[in-house]
């Protein structure tokens, strides 16, 4: 107990070092961009008439003061840390003056919901068809699942989504191929939104776990291909042990742990397909909204959906490393 202790402990000092770094990173290239956030809303509210310059100066000492950007870089920048702490990103230039914690929580379950759900979808049918293609090489049904992943897995999100995207949405119009959620049905927790919900949600699931499933089952068919010579196994099946309790007890279970390592990496690129599929199908998740606060360099939303995706990728990381113990003990000891 005290050795995984020492062990949670140490990912522990590594999650709070990466989001460290991570918001840092994020906060100085903001910065050092060209763009000056505070002189494009004055630009865009003196565009339709003269102002005094005693007002425009003092416009420009209140945004700077209600975006944060008073004082030196370094100043700003403990700043910046003060609001992170006390979860208050200010108010978002593009949507002014709805704050930006307002925005991010309105988005963020979307996309939690969606790319969360289906990483974990995508591992966990990746390695379970992987395990029986590699346990079962001699079916014809499992080396065809294989040619038909292995066609999908190169192929980039967003080809799939368009694909998707044209094939559902016009040739076969069967499917809805924008927003969360019909419009015309009212956000309840009722069986209604939530079909609507799931609804929307087909396309988008569809070209992530398309694309997803097809490494880990790869993987995983590779990985028991391996482990099915090894001489526990045989022993097992020489033995008398049922096929059905060796596969997952005697096989799977060791295969599982260098996919486990590939779910904390996959968990870590979790927002790269955010953006493009949230894109391509208008979904309302941080993906768009991140798209949309860069391209009105809207600082105070840039910073605000960044530091939450870098919050929760390191934590979804942190998480299954403080679990791997439980399918490796040997790791307690590392």
């Amino acid at each position: 107990m005290r050795n995984y202790g020492l062990y949670v402990l140490r990912r522990l000092v590594q999650f709070v070092l990466v989001v460290f770094i991570g918001i840092s990173l994020t906060f100085f290239i903001t910065h050092l961009t060209p763009i000056d956030p505070v002189e494009q809303m004055i630009a865009s509210m003196t565009a339709f008439g003269e102002t005094s310059p005693e007002a425009v100066l003092m416009m420009r000492e209140a945004l700077a003061e209600l975006y944060g950007l008073e004082g030196t870089l370094l100043e700003q920048y403990f700043a910046y840390w003060g609001r992170i702490l006390s979860l208050d990103f200010g108010p978002s230039l593009s949507a002014f003056p709805t704050p930006v914690a307002e925005l991010i929580g309105r988005a963020l379950p979307w996309t939690i919901g969606l790319l969360f759900t289906c990483t974990m979808l995508a591992w966990v049918l990746g390695n379970l068809l992987g395990g029986l293609a590699g346990y079962y090489h001699k079916s014809r049904t499992l080396k065809l699942l294989g040619v038909i992943v292995m066609g999908f897995h190169p192929v980039p999100y967003y080809i799939i989504a368009f694909v998707l995207l044209i094939l559902f949405g016009y040739l076969w119009p069967i499917l809805p191929i924008s927003g969360g959620s019909a419009q015309n049905v009212p956000q309840a927790f009722t069986v209604e939104y939530i079909g609507s919900v799931l609804r929307h949600s087909i396309l988008p699931a569809l070209s992530i776990i398309l694309v997803g499933i097809g490494g880990w089952f790869l993987g995983m068919r590779a990985l028991v291909s391996n482990i099915v010579t090894e001489d526990y196994v045989v022993y097992a099946e020489l033995g008398g042990v049922p096929r059905r309790r060796i596969l997952p007890f005697y096989i799977m279970r060791n295969a599982l742990v260098p996919q486990i390592t590939g779910l904390a990496m996959s968990l870590g690129a979790i927002f790269n397909g955010a953006i493009i599929v949230e894109q391509v199908f208008g979904y309302p998740g941080l993906g768009r909204l991140l798209i949309g606060a860069v391209y009105s360099a809207d600082y105070s939303l840039v910073l605000g959906v960044t530091a939450i995706s870098i919050i929760a990728v390191s934590a979804s990381v942190f998480l299954i490393d403080i679990l791997y113990p439980v399918f490796d003990p040997r790791v307690q000891l590392a």
